[in-house]
This record gives C-alpha cells, sequence and structure tokens, in this order.
C-alpha cells in the first residue's frame, strides 16, 4: 500500500467536452459538471492511452468506483487485435468504456437507482487481464500462413488501476459510505481492488458489488494467472501468504479482502445460466458438457460464505450476463424482491439477504420475466 500511496503521476486533464493541457491530474474543484474524462500515462493492451472518467454529485458524500468489464485474453490469437478468426472482446475498446452512455447505475435522474447521487469514478478497461495484470507480456503463436507471429501485449490492468486509485485517495478524502462495483471482467478486478480501497478508508464503510463473475470455478484458470503474472501483484496480507499462480482462484479474492477489512461488506448478483461465463470457461479449455454453471456458483457462494461472516447474493435465472449498466438494472425481480431494493438496502448498511431463483416457480432456466 505503500507504493500506492506514494505514486507520483504527470498527465494531461480531458474534459468530456473538450481537452485542456494541464501537468497533472485534476483536483475535484478543477471537475467540470458531469463527467469528465482524465487523461493518464497508463496503456491499454496494444499501445493506446489510457483514461477514466469521473464526476463529483455536488449532492453527497457517497462514492462510487466502479470497475468495467468487456472480456480477456491470455493466448496469443486472443490477445493478437490483428488475428483470423476474430475472438476478441471489447478489452481493447476504450469507447465501450465511456459510463454517460451507460444505463443501471450510471442512469442520474432516474429515482429508482440508489447510486444516482454518488460522487463516481469508472475504471476503464482495455488490459485483457481482469484488471491484475502485472505487465508486458510477449506471445507466439502460429498464424494461418504457418508462420510464427509474436504479439506484445501490454496486461498493465493493476499500473492502471493503481494510478485511477491514487487519484481517488488524493480526491476523495473522506467519503461517507463506498460502493466498489465492477461487471463481469470489473466484477473480478473489484473483487481484489476492494481490499486495497477498504484498508485506504479503514473507517468508511464500503460494499463490494461484483456483477457476474460467480462461476469461473474452473481447474484451468492457473494458465490465466500465469499469464497475466497475477500473483505478482498481491499485497503482503496474511490473506494471500503461499499464494502464487498455479493456487490462486477469484474466490481468493473475495475472501482475502473481507477478512482483511472489517469494514468491508461483499455481495454479488449473477444469472444461473450466464452464457458469456459459459464461453469464457470453454475457452478456458473445460470440455463441453463437463460442468454445471449453476453448480459451479454454488460452490462458489459456499466456498466464500464458509470463510467469512457476511457475503449476501441475488442469482436470478436466465442466460442474460451483468445488470448494473443495463436497462435490466430496474426489471429484474427474484423472489418478488426487485434488484434495485436489494441492493438499496445493501448500500445503505441493512441485511438483504440471499435472494435466488431456485426458490421460483421456474426455476433457474428462466430469465425473470419482467427482466427482458
Amino acid at each position: 500500500m505503500n507504493k500506492i500511496r506514494h505514486f507520483i503521476l504527470a498527465a494531461f486533464f480531458l474534459c468530456a467536452h473538450g481537452v485542456s493541457a494541464q501537468t497533472s491530474l485534476p483536483s475535484v474543484a478543477d471537475l467540470d459538471p458531469g463527467w469528465n474524462r482524465i487523461a493518464t500515462d497508463g496503456v491499454c493492451t496494444s499501445g493506446p492511452p489510457y483514461f477514466f472518467y469521473a464526476r463529483s454529485s455536488k449532492e453527497s458524500d457517497n462514492l462510487l468506483i466502479y470497475f468495467n468489464g468487456g472480456g480477456a485474453c491470455w493466448f496469443g490469437e486472443a490477445c493478437d487485435l490483428s488475428s483470423e478468426p476474430g475472438i476478441h472482446y471489447p478489452f481493447a475498446a476504450m469507447d465501450e468504456n465511456n459510463p454517460g452512455f451507460a444505463s443501471g447505475i450510471f442512469e442520474l435522474d432516474n429515482e429508482n437507482n440508489p447510486l444516482r447521487d454518488y460522487d463516481m469514478v469508472s475504471i476503464p478497461y482495455c488490459t485483457g487481464d481482469v484488471h491484475l495484470g502485472a505487465g508486458e507480456r510477449r506471445y507466439t503463436y502460429v498464424g494461418q500462413d504457418g508462420e510464427p507471429v509474436i504479439v506484445t501485449t501490454h496486461h498493465n490492468g493493476f499500473s492502471n488501476s493503481r494510478t485511477v486509485l491514487n487519484w481517488v485517495y488524493e480526491t476523495f478524502t473522506n467519503p461517507s459510505s463506498i460502493v466498489v462495483a465492477g461487471s463481469s471482467a470489473g466484477a473480478i478486478g473489484a473483487s481484489f481492488y476492494s481490499g486495497l480501497i477498504a484498508e485506504q478508508y479503514a473507517d468508511t464503510p464500503t460494499v463490494l458489488v461484483a456483477d457476474a463473475a460467480g462461476g469461473y470455478g474452473s481447474p484451468n484458470l492457473p494458465v490465466a494467472f500465469r499469464a497475466w503474472n497475477t500473483a505478482a501483484i498481491l499485497p503482503d496480507w496474511p490473506e494471500y501468504s503461499g499464494e502464487t499462480n498455479d493456487t490462486l482462484s477469484f474466490e481468493d479474492f473475495y475472501i482475502a479482502s473481507a477478512n482483511h477489512n472489517p469494514n468491508l461488506t461483499i455481495a454479488q448478483y449473477n444469472a444461473a445460466n450466464d452464457e458469456t461465463q459459459i464461453s469464457f470457461t470453454l475457452l478456458l479449455g473445460d470440455e463441453p458438457g463437463s460442468f454445471s454453471l449453476p453448480l459451479r456458483m454454488l460452490n462458489h457462494y459456499v466456498e466464500i460464505e464458509s470463510e467469512v461472516d457476511d457475503f449476501f447474493s441475488y442469482t436470478a435465472g436466465g442466460d442474460v450476463h451483468t445488470i448494473l449498466t443495463r436497462p435490466i438494472f430496474y426489471d429484474y425481480e427474484v423472489e418478488a424482491i426487485a434488484f434495485t431494493d436489494w441492493l438499496d438496502a445493501l448500500v445503505n448498511g441493512q441485511t438483504p439477504g440471499d435472494v435466488s431463483c431456485v426458490n421460483e416457480v421456474a426455476g433457474c432456466l428462466q430469465a425473470p420475466a419482467s427482466g427482458l
């Protein structure tokens, strides 16, 4: 954490309505109304510059830190944006990260949005490493012409996220409460960084909301951690003692973050038959038909619950991937409990309990009728 607290950054500030050159990142007083796009000296997977988004609400001292999602890569064909056939996801497309175009928690004029009056920081995703990469990696694979192809990929998820969080710590010094959220790949990143954020704001109630990443219990997961060298970025906490790229799991991030920080409450949303989680599990190398995603989610929940005091989950039916930034955020209802009501209780320090499609008449195969 000392490195995080003392990391010094020189960059340029880009506001949402134009470009204004500055020698350092802006203070909260420098922010324009609405969303501000702030440039850094970080880079994305293939080298484009990295920036993030922030807004000051002026209405509360609550803070949302959101980690965007959008795929991942851990081998040459997937990380090479020019490879054929294309198997790429939006992890390299910074334009996909603009919260001003998103729905759900970013609908700031919707009275049903529990987070509408929060200060907000949105951390884009363009490094293919679920925000957890330790640096540059060179991949080699055989192209369609039979010749070797060398791909240099900047798995700079940790560096980029650390830059943004340093700015957050300097800018929002005394929030009343904090929500750390993320969708898909961002949910995995958020589960890790929620621990660092809660440690930084040790006296502030902090809630993690991880959206659509609870089914990745594949035995092949170490291949991704080795590609990203994720073990190299783990903090020096007893909760991570002895962990390596070969032993890490996504559950470890939730458990370590929660157990290291008594001010942190952790929660997840998932759709039981999430088609995107299934497709990435297959990409990791699991054989079709060799696993049940609902069963993996259940095992995921049980492992976390066995290690932490408080963990809450909301599991909908169907195969729709993510909820926090989609219009369905306002429509889904499971067990007669609207997702927005469940989230409102969670972020306001109440005990929302667990909500599950297994208790619905239609079970977990069918999406909530109001959600589509």
